[in-house]
């Protein structure tokens, strides 16, 4: 087995996005060929109900599909479909904008807003999909319990267990692991695949520099290998696992929206100006 090692470590920059949402943006313009399949990685993390509550009103979305899970928290959502709903502790809404989709998310005051909202890229032969959305409430998602572990499988599969979706377009895994402290955990990888944790709480070593410690809100890209070696220190650690195989495609985005070409993306917010956007 060929053991992953680090191949970049990003530490996120602190923004304020929607109508006044204060979050840290991990992943954004300046990474997408090195997380590709992977687009952006926003992280919540506040107890101060100020920091979020204004949310993000009605926007737009096209060529993406956007994934908020929530370790704690509550967010409203709708949708120009006539979707409702809540994404609550532990649930998880993945959304393909698809050729269109307008929605809001607003989050509600809670003790603490935990999660991460993922846009992942749609390959280029279905930008233009139709709309969805899946509701993956905590109840549906599957959890393996191991001996110094709790892994919650969003997506994709786990010692051969099926996550609560597994990405019609795009088959990436999105694993939420609960390691105890001073405990090893590894993971067989598909090593055409890119694999990057995030560090949500705590401080481990990851690969095979054992005198490397990296503590969280941070996120770590591997090199190819075929297995990923994590060990915590003293304290738990919590982190996101996720890998994706990569589309290698052309990227235009602006904004809410991601083509592959600059005439495509001008035509899209052609649409939005003139009203005519999702109909």
């Amino acid at each position: 087995m060929s053991v992953r090692e680090i191949s970049k470590i990003v530490t996120g920059t602190p923004q304020v996005d929607g109508a006044g949402v204060k979050l840290v943006r991990v992943l954004g313009y300046a990474n997408v060929w090195d997380f590709d399949p992977f687009l952006m990685l926003d992280a919540f993390d506040s107890k101060d109900p100020s920091d979020y509550i204004k949310g993000f009103p009605w926007h737009p979305h096209r060529g993406i599909e956007t994934i908020t899970y929530l370790i704690h928290g509550e967010i409203e959502h709708g949708d120009s479909m006539g979707n409702k709903g809540l994404i609550q502790d532990g649930g998880c809404q993945w959304m393909t904008a698809g050729k269109a989709i307008l929605h809001q998310e607003m989050p509600q005051p809670s003790e603490q807003m935990l999660g991460v909202q993922v846009w992942l890229n749609l390959p280029k032969k279905n930008k233009m999909v139709p709309p969805q959305y899946r509701d993956l409430r905590a109840e549906l998602i599957p959890v393996v319990e191991e001996e110094n572990c709790r892994i919650g499988i969003i997506s994709g599969h786990y010692m051969g267990q099926a996550g609560a979706t597994q990405g019609d377009y795009v088959k990436a895994t999105f694993l939420d692991v609960d390691l105890s402290a001073e405990s090893k955990w590894s993971l067989s990888t598909n090593s055409e695949e890119t694999v990057f944790i995030y560090v949500v709480d705590g401080v481990g070593i990851f690969g095979g520099n054992e005198k490397q410690l990296i503590s969280a809100k941070k996120a770590i890209l591997f090199d190819k290998g075929d297995e990923l070696t994590i060990s915590s220190g003293k304290e738990k650690l919590r982190m996101f696992v996720f890998s994706g195989k990569p589309l290698r495609e052309a990227i235009a985005w602006g904004g809410p929206i991601v083509m592959n070409t600059d005439d495509e993306l001008d035509k899209a917010f052609k649409e939005i100006r003139e009203g005519t956007f999702g109909r």
